[in-house]
């Protein structure tokens, strides 16, 4: 009787504590990448301007394509991470999400998440990250700055222009606009990262060897 008395009046209490705390589980598995598949290797998008989803979904589709299961989970997935910054908006808003975002690229790299990286001005990023690596994978000296064999034209790689990536449609200021992604991405350029310290991305031979595949020398 007694235990009978205490859930009528404490039932709803139990129930919302299973559902808040169901809601947390989530939140938290998502956060740590619990509930899904973890990307096989990812890209770092850094540009003045957003990449449309549908260029990104077509990238990543792309990619994985290209790639192989490199972390043996029965699937090839590749992610693609985008950073906007370098605007020096002076709206208060957009200069706030611009630097988030510049945040959660340093997180990026000091967490050796993106592997390759896709850029529209390489020389300020490697002013600012001195990130990129040498043609042959190495770490370049401390004050050398230059991107000379460090990256290439994505319009001057076969492998890269040559990908079938279709169209994308978006919306800019309240108009519908489409385009060819190839002609969107062609004016960008593509790198890899190098390693100063022992942490590594995962898997990054296979990385390596995918770079090498794509006939990025």
């Amino acid at each position: 009787m007694l235990m009978k008395n205490w859930w009528y009046y404490h039932k709803w209490y139990v129930i919302c504590g299973i559902i808040l705390l169901g809601i947390i589980c989530n939140v938290v598995g998502n956060a740590l990448g619990l509930w899904h598949k973890a990307p096989d290797f990812q890209i770092a998008y850094v540009g003045k301007t957003q990449l449309p989803q549908d260029t990104v979904s077509a990238l990543e589709e792309s990619f994985a394509a290209a790639g192989e299961d490199f972390n043996g989970d029965g699937e090839v997935i590749v992610r693609v991470n985008q950073y906007i910054s370098g605007n020096q908006s002076q709206d208060a808003e957009i200069a706030y999400y611009e630097y988030a975002s510049e945040l959660t690229l340093v997180g990026d790299i000091s967490d050796c998440e993106s592997y390759f990286f896709l850029m529209d001005d390489p020389d300020d990023f490697q002013r600012n990250y001195q990130l990129l690596a040498s043609s042959d994978g190495s770490c370049p000296d401390e004050m050398d700055h230059s991107i000379e064999d460090k990256v290439i034209l994505w319009a001057d790689c076969p492998a890269l222009s040559g990908m079938e990536l279709g169209s994308y449609s978006t919306v800019i200021s309240g108009e519908e606009v489409t385009g060819d992604n190839q002609e969107l991405l062609a004016p960008l350029y593509f790198g890899r990262r190098c390693f100063y310290t022992k942490d590594r991305v995962t898997s990054p031979e296979k990385c390596n060897k995918l770079w090498n595949d794509l006939w990025i020398q």
